[in-house]
């Protein structure tokens, strides 16, 4: 009996996955962007978002799209492990050259406190 009860905890680990951390701090940034600046905004954007899912592993998320019949307004889906992720992103070499250089480019930020529908589900 006891080897049928070890066997079956076997099995049933195999199809469980490890819990991933749920996101404590979660929100939407909202932008416009000087449309004769936008190209060079993309850039500085690109870099940023690419260096901080290397290098932050609080970073989570960092996911920007452009609206198609406005393509200066932007929205980016944030996600952080908690408020001390986000903070240390904010004080990070590759966001302050980001936000440093996008300065006189964005002509409107809103920052969106959300809460989840289902703060467990990750994106694929």
């Amino acid at each position: 009996m006891a080897l049928l009860v070890g066997v079956a905890l076997i099995v049933g680990s195999w199809n469980s996955k490890p819990a991933a951390p749920t996101p404590q701090k979660v929100r939407l940034a909202r932008l416009v962007i000087d449309p004769a600046q936008l190209a060079r905004y993309k850039v500085l954007l690109k870099e940023g978002v690419e260096a901080a899912m290397q290098k932050e592993p609080g970073v989570l998320t960092l996911y920007a799209v452009f609206e198609k019949k406005r393509p200066n307004h932007l929205t980016i889906l944030e996600m952080y492990a908690d408020e001390a992720a986000y903070q240390a992103h904010i004080k990070t070499p590759h966001f302050l050259k980001y936000k440093q250089g996008t300065l006189a480019m964005v002509q409107e930020l809103e920052l969106v406190e959300t809460d989840p529908l289902i703060p467990e589900l990750k994106i694929k």
